[in-house]
């Protein structure tokens, strides 16, 4: 696994900018409540300012004031779960990954897991290429317990190596409820930082970001 030296300096950065979009907010805030209170005090007598205006500016600041805060609480996950690829991530290796990504096939069986619609009656397999167009539609038992794909039609024959991507389209009878991405199960390879992010390698050489990983098991459970 390739280790690289910038966690420290970028955890740093990533707080300063954090607590420099803190203070200036607060300090817009203040500067908002001034302004609103000369506002208010120099307003017509004969011809006041609506309530409603009041509370729209209000609303207007406090949804900025929440979206900064959100940014400063995505930032600081972002800059853990960078620490975290540098301390724990590395026992990730060698563990089993699901979430919904591609796999990368060549003849090898791929554990599958979907979440049929409630109200479907039969389910389909929905198999892509890389190019995103169809290339096989295979029925699955209408559970949410995982399955094994082979890569193998119902005409017997077996699909090229490639990339492949999945989904399920849960039917009624004949109207379709929906279609919902498939959770994959792969072995971790690898695991790195790009740009600040963590990404992991899965079996195959594809890439995903940590973030999209939904669970973790042993190979063997």
């Amino acid at each position: 696994m390739e280790i690289y030296p910038t966690t420290a300096t970028q955890s740093a950065s990533g707080l300063t900018a954090s607590a420099t979009d803190s203070t200036v907010l607060s300090a817009d805030f203040q500067t908002f409540l001034q302004l609103l209170t000369t506002q208010m005090r120099n307003q017509d007598p004969l011809n006041p300012m609506e309530s409603t205006e009041y509370a729209t500016q209000l609303a207007t600041f406090s949804g900025v004031e929440q979206q900064v805060l959100t940014n400063d609480l995505l930032a600081e996950l972002q800059i853990g779960l960078g620490t975290l690829g540098m301390g724990e991530l590395g026992g990730w290796i060698g563990m089993e990954a699901r979430a919904e990504m591609p796999v990368y096939f060549e003849g090898q069986s791929v554990t599958l897991q979907a979440a049929p619609n409630q109200l479907a009656d039969r389910t389909e397999l929905i198999v892509r290429d890389q190019s995103g167009e169809v290339v096989q539609r295979l029925p699955i038992p209408l559970s949410d317990q995982p399955f094994e794909w082979t890569g193998e039609g119902l005409d017997g024959s077996t699909l090229p190596e490639g990339i492949y991507s999945f989904s399920v389209e849960s039917w009624l009878g004949e109207d379709l409820l929906d279609e919902r991405n498939v959770m994959v199960r792969a072995e971790i390879e690898e695991a790195q930082l790009v740009d600040g992010a963590v990404w992991l390698t899965v079996e195959g050489g594809l890439s995903i970001p940590a973030e999209s990983v939904l669970g973790l098991r042993a190979p063997d459970a």
